[in-house]
């Protein structure tokens, strides 16, 4: 039971639950039954265990989202909020499947920045892996050879033995000050103001800056659009909106535009006035409050914002890939010339 409790759910099986949900509860079957169905079917301990503990509430009197908002690690606020205006509306089905629509494109959008990184993140281990064991193995053993044999190695050489007999020297300190740092940066990214920081980086970083900005605001425009055309209040939107964000700074300027709307000031000009909001989406949101069509015009902007983050993410890859490739190969190279420089040098002084 302890260890369902740390199992990871993926976001694509909080999806399929929706849906399945909702199909069992259009052909007919109660609701309680419908969960029984869907506990005995899953493969996975931790959501089984957390389906039980939801019969349980469901039986003793509780609504679903009451239920599934007492485990909001897999249940987010915007989620509950909209199945509660879907038990109150009577369109409780209807919900269901647009939160499974809405949740799986949040899914791929998200997939889509991962695959992006890991290429690179891929590629930076098996570099770092590959000169960890020329240092440790490979220049070590042609060090002895050369000094045993008393041989006057080129500078190239001479420079990557001695750089390698350095870092083997301090190898033991850098991996103190390493988990140090990455101890101290993951404290310190836990502060409010050091998500905000790190978050306002992430932004400003060439071209994957871009598309984390461009996914967030798509995936912030799919949430108001969604919680608009079920109903909710404004300002609530806003305010949901801007606690699902992943992004400390994007959260930050939501929380802004919800007080100035409280002040009565509607949506697209508190927007006008920070950055972080891209023209686009400003003036949809302008022509929507206009014309009642709020919801469909966020619809529209995210799916804009998705297909140039698309674009982007491919030609980041597209980017990183060779620029990798020919890292890795002139890390690799220049350490074989140096070994290779040294080997003729040795031949040619008759050793």
């Amino acid at each position: 039971m302890l260890t369902a409790r740390f199992t990871r759910i993926k976001p694509t099986a909080i999806v399929l639950f929706y849906r399945q949900l909702a199909l069992l509860l259009n052909s007919g079957i109660d609701i309680v039954k419908s969960l029984e169905l869907l506990q005995a079917q899953t493969s996975s301990h931790r959501m089984a265990a957390t389906l039980g503990e939801v019969i349980t509430e469901l039986r003793g009197g509780n609504r679903l989202s009451t239920a599934l908002s007492k485990h909001p690690e897999l249940f987010s606020k915007t989620s509950c909020r909209l199945l509660q205006i879907g038990e109150e509306s009577g369109s409780f089905e209807t919900t269901l499947k647009h939160l499974a629509d809405y949740l799986e494109k949040e899914a791929v959008a998200m997939k889509s920045i991962k695959n992006a990184m890991m290429y690179p993140t891929i590629a930076a281990v098996i570099t770092m892996v590959v000169m960890g064991i020329l240092i440790t193995f490979v220049l070590p053993a042609f060090s002895e050879l050369y000094t045993a044999l008393d041989a006057d190695l080129p500078a190239m050489a001479s420079i990557l033995m001695s750089a390698g007999e350095f870092l083997r020297g301090i190898m033991g300190y850098l991996a103190v000050i390493l988990v140090i740092a990455v101890g101290g940066i993951i404290t310190y990214a836990r502060t409010p103001a050091g998500k905000y920081r790190i978050n306002s980086m992430y932004l400003r970083f060439p071209i994957i800056g871009r598309v984390i900005h461009l996914k967030e605001l798509s995936r912030a425009c799919r949430s108001i659009s969604l919680l608009f055309h079920a109903g909710l209040p404004m300002p609530e939107i806003i305010r949901l909106t801007a606690q699902a964000s992943n992004n400390a700074v994007i959260a930050e300027a939501f929380h802004d535009v919800e007080q100035d709307m409280i002040r009565g000031e509607g949506l697209s000009r508190p927007m006008e006035k920070n950055p972080t909001f891209l023209p686009l989406m400003v003036q949809m949101v302008k022509i929507g409050e206009e014309t009642g069509e709020l919801d469909t015009n966020l619809e529209a902007v995210a799916q804009n914002y998705e297909v140039e983050a698309e674009d982007k993410t491919r030609s980041l890859i597209g980017l990183l890939q060779p620029t990798m490739t020919v890292i890795i190969g002139l890390v690799i190279g220049l350490i074989a010339l140096s070994l290779t420089s040294a080997m003729y040098s040795v031949y040619g002084q008759g050793l």
